[in-house]
């Protein structure tokens, strides 16, 4: 079954997010999860019923904990995955679904051991090429981390 990309645009696009002046009102952090794969590098994304859309794992920093410890707890949490962070790739800004000014930090990462399984916030997760994950992300936000990632991961 082939998926399309959700027409959905995202929340209130807008340059004004991109002014590093605007301070974000939510931070957030996550990871991009690779691994060799027969016909490439392969990447991690994860469907959340919730919002019905494909991304990569992330969510919010608890009170006084880093953007890097976030963004490891977060993957764990999502994908069962415990992970090696790895460099830090570009991070995104966008306005989220209430409108707020949200700023995510991302890291690349392998894993080290686990197992997914399904919980309260993730319901599937699949291995993707990164043109089939290009394809099956929702938002352009993530493209843009996803691009990213490629530039660094190719040679």
């Amino acid at each position: 079954m082939r998926r399309r990309r959700s027409t959905r645009p995202d929340p209130a696009p807008g340059k004004e997010i991109l002014d590093p002046a605007v301070e974000p009102q939510v931070r957030a952090a996550g990871g991009v999860i690779w691994r060799p794969g027969e016909r490439g590098i392969e990447v991690a994304l994860v469907h959340r019923p919730k919002y019905r859309d494909w991304t990569f794992p992330k969510g919010k920093l608890e009170p006084g904990e880093s953007d890097e410890a976030a963004a490891h707890r977060e993957v764990l949490e999502e994908t069962g995955f415990q992970c090696v962070v790895g460099r830090e790739l570009p991070s995104v800004r966008y306005r989220d679904a209430r409108s707020r000014v949200k700023q995510v930090r991302y890291w690349e990462m392998t894993v080290a051991s686990g197992e997914f399984g399904v919980n309260e916030e993730v319901d599937e997760l699949d291995w993707l090429l990164i043109e089939g994950a290009r394809e099956r992300l929702t938002h352009s936000h993530d493209v843009e981390v996803l691009d990213a990632f490629s530039r660094l991961a190719t040679p």
